[in-house]
C-alpha cells in the first residue's frame, strides 16, 4: 500500500504496484492457491525486463535529454542482458515460464503507461520516464527481495536473482540523480 501511495503521489502508474497488493493479498486469503512457482518466478522476470526494455526504447526514440538518453540505453542494455540470462538459465533448467493474473497485468499497465509515454514530448515527456523508473525500480527492488528470491525454489534461479539486486539498485540511485535534475 506505501508503495502504491507512493506511486499516486508522483502520478505515474507502476505496473509492480500490482503485484505487490496481490502478493500481500495472497498471503492472508489463499496462500496455498496463490503461492508462486518458479515458472511464474521466470514469467514475471521475462515479463519485467522486456517492460523496462520497452519503455528504455521510447525514450531513445523521443527524448532530447542527454542524461535520460543516457539512462534509457543503461535500461535497454542492461534488462536485456539480464532478460538473456534468464531465458539461458530457465532454458537450461527445463523451467517454462507460466504466466499468472500478476503478468497480465503487468502487461496491461505497461501497454497504459506506454501510450501516456508516446504522446509527451520535452520535459514532460522526460519527467513522466524518469518518475515512473525511479518507482518501478524501487518496486521491483521490493518484490525482488520480498517475494521472488524467498518464493524461488532452484537455487540457480535464487542465485540469480540475489546476483540481479546491485544492477538495480544502481539503476534506482541513478534514476533519482536524473529525477533531481529534471
Amino acid at each position: 500500500m506505501k508503495s502504491l501511495n507512493l506511486f499516486k503521489k508522483i502520478g505515474v502508474f507502476v505496473m509492480s504496484v500490482a503485484f505487490i497488493g496481490c502478493a500481500h493479498a495472497s498471503d492472508s486469503s489463499n496462500n496455498a492457491s496463490q503461492m508462486l512457482t518458479d515458472a511464474n518466478i521466470a514469467a514475471i522476470v521475462v515479463g519485467a525486463n522486456k517492460i523496462d526494455i520497452s519503455a528504455g526504447n521510447i525514450a531513445l526514440n523521443q527524448s532530447t535529454n542527454q542524461k535520460v538518453r543516457e539512462f534509457a540505453q543503461r535500461m535497454v542494455t542492461d534488462h536485456q542482458s539480464v532478460l538473456d540470462s534468464a531465458v539461458k538459465l530457465v532454458t537450461r533448467l527445463g523451467v517454462t515460464p507460466k504466466n499468472n493474473d500478476l503478468v497480465y497485468t503487468l502487461s496491461k499497465q505497461s501497454i497504459e503507461h506506454e501510450a501516456k509515454l508516446k504522446k509527451l514530448k520535452g520535459r514532460d515527456f522526460d519527467k513522466l520516464y524518469i518518475d515512473h523508473e525511479v518507482a518501478y525500480h524501487e518496486a521491483v527492488i521490493g518484490v525482488i527481495n520480498t517475494q521472488l528470491i524467498p518464493g524461488a525454489n532452484n537455487q540457480e534461479l535464487k542465485d540469480m536473482l540475489v546476483s540481479v539486486l546491485p544492477a538495480f539498485d544502481a539503476h534506482l540511485a541513478h534514476c533519482k540523480n536524473i529525477q533531481a535534475s529534471i
